[in-house]
């Protein structure tokens, strides 16, 4: 019986994907996805505008977490400097900056397990004066309990990421100081709180298809869609066990986001961290198979990432202009 595909101009958003549906996209011909994938975008975005996010890292380095990908794990000898968290004023300066530079979210990344309670007071407050300048605002820090991500809420938190990384099957090669249940448990609390969800993925990390398929079935069962899916390359960071790895090939690496796209619609897939390692033709596919939101400034935590007048050129030779900007 054949892998049943779903019709690529169906307005319909599903909620029951299989792994054997979204392998059989994976292996399409490259011309047919993208076909598919930029007639879906169209059906529910402006194709020629990107949602533009600025991520700071409020708190470096010194987490007690194992994944095989981050510099920040207390694990391995990255040099890389565990700091305390910024000050408040500090964050709101470069919230400004983001601003100005033309960012419409401002994200807030910690090096934590979980937050503990004290530490979130700072980051509540960092939550409100951001919020205050009139920008989208999002934080990564890691588990958090019922009662944390209701006080995210209540301090005008609108998206809060936490990855997936993998599939189930594979996620367990990746990390092992935590589960991929305790994922999905905070993902629920952030859902239960009403704040939107930010929730992808890494590629390049030893994985196969099969396993980025299953990664994108589990975000496209979820109901509803996470609003900002993000999908990363790995950047290999000398000091980690992923240091030597291969570089995902890049049409690869179109592939899913293409894929993402045909399976969650409306969501805004993030063409995310890996953008450093990608020639500007390779970009430029990933916006047509339906990427439309990227990291803009000039670093992803730890990881160099394009600068501000680079993404510029970059969007005049596309014609791409930034969300809401009407011009």
């Amino acid at each position: 019986m054949a892998t049943r595909l779903s019709d690529p101009v169906s307005p319909d958003i599903r909620h029951d994907w299989t792994r054997d549906e979204a392998e059989a996209l994976l292996a399409l011909p490259f011309n047919d996805l993208v076909f598919r994938a930029q007639t879906v975008h169209r059906r529910h975005f402006d194709a020629n505008e990107v949602q533009l996010s600025t991520l700071l890292n409020v708190k470096d380095g010194g987490c007690p977490e194992d994944c095989k990908y981050c510099a920040q794990s207390s694990r391995y000898d990255t040099g890389f400097k565990a700091q305390k968290l910024m000050a408040v004023n500090a964050v709101m300066e470069k919230a400004r900056e983001a601003k100005a530079a033309g960012a419409q979210r401002f994200c807030m990344g910690a090096a934590w397990r979980g937050p503990k309670d004290h530490e979130l007071d700072a980051v509540c407050e960092m939550v409100e004066g951001v919020k205050s300048l009139g920008l989208e605002t999002c934080a990564t820090l890691g588990m958090l309990t019922d009662t944390q991500a209701a006080r995210l809420k209540d301090a005008g938190l609108d998206y809060y990421n936490h990855n997936l990384d993998t599939s189930e099957d594979y996620y367990g090669e990746v990390i092992s100081t935590r589960t991929y249940k305790d994922r999905l448990d905070t993902l629920a609390r952030v859902r239960d709180a009403g704040i939107k969800v930010c929730c992808g993925g890494i590629l390049g990390m030893g994985e196969g298809a099969s396993d980025r398929a299953a990664m994108l079935t589990t975000l496209a069962n979820m109901d509803p869609h996470p609003e900002s899916v993000p999908v990363n390359m790995l950047v290999a960071i000398e000091g980690t066990p992923y240091s030597e790895n291969d570089r995902i090939d890049p049409i690869d690496f179109v592939r899913v986001i293409a894929a993402a796209r045909i399976m969650m619609p409306a969501s805004h897939v993030r063409f995310a961290a890996g953008r450093m390692e990608l020639d500007a033709a390779t970009q430029a596919l990933a916006f047509l198979a339906g990427a439309n939101s990227i990291f803009y400034g000039e670093k992803l935590l730890t990881t160099p990432n394009p600068g501000a007048t680079e993404d510029k050129q970059l969007f005049d030779r596309l014609g791409l202009r930034p969300m809401g900007s009407h011009q």
